[in-house]
């Protein structure tokens, strides 16, 4: 996202112990969820997950989120095929315990779904209590 200044690395990630989105610990790092589909690809909601900050309160790479608008553009570099590009249609902040489920579906139209921490912070309550989900549609479909 070259307008808000992301630009991280994605590597696959799954699920921690307790069923939870595993998000790598590096916030200059991505996660992809590797058990839904991949950028680019024809249905369902490929989701990449990234830290706003660190412990030491360093900004991360999905902090570049706070700043992005529908209408921006996204663009997924992919190893072995093409770049993926994508229009932000929707953002919104949900209860950290409340993505929508469709966050995961397998199915219908493509979409990038990505997924970060967002305020309020609660040290006591296990940090951040929101997260802020940015949904983009294919620009070349």
């Amino acid at each position: 996202m070259s307008a808000v200044g992301l630009d991280a690395r994605v590597r696959p990630v799954g699920v921690t112990e307790d069923g939870a989105l595993a998000v790598p610990s590096n916030p200059a790092t991505a996660g992809w969820y590797r058990f839904g589909p991949a950028p680019g690809g024809s249905r369902g909601s490929s989701v990449l997950v990234g830290h706003v900050d660190s412990d030491t309160g360093d900004l991360g790479e999905f902090a570049a989120l706070y700043d992005v608008k529908p209408g921006d553009r996204v663009e997924v570099r992919r190893a072995d095929a093409e770049p993926v590009r994508y229009r932000v249609t929707a953002r919104a902040t949900v209860p950290k315990d409340d993505l929508p489920s469709a966050t995961f579906r397998r199915d219908g139209s493509p979409v990038l779904t990505l997924v970060t921490c967002a305020p309020p912070f609660i040290p006591d309550e296990g940090g951040y209590q929101a997260n802020l989900v940015v949904t983009a549609e294919p620009l070349d479909a």
